[in-house]
């Protein structure tokens, strides 16, 4: 099976986002807490999945982390 890269990838679990975008793990986290129902963050099952491009804009528009 051929590993699809993460800049590729419609959705990350919250530890590969970490890793792509340079946030720590336990921050993701707690993003995902705070904004619970937030366009970026889709449930499956009990875990958290990040859309990366939606994610993208919302670090854009972000000031602080």
């Amino acid at each position: 099976m051929q590993e699809i890269p993460y800049w590729e990838r419609y959705m990350l679990t919250i530890r590969e986002a970490a890793e792509y975008f340079h946030i720590g793990e336990k921050k993701m986290r707690q993003i995902v807490e705070d904004y619970e129902g937030a366009d970026f963050i889709i449930m499956n099952g009990n875990r958290a999945m990040i859309k990366r491009k939606s994610f993208e804009r919302f670090l854009d528009s972000a000031t602080a982390v």
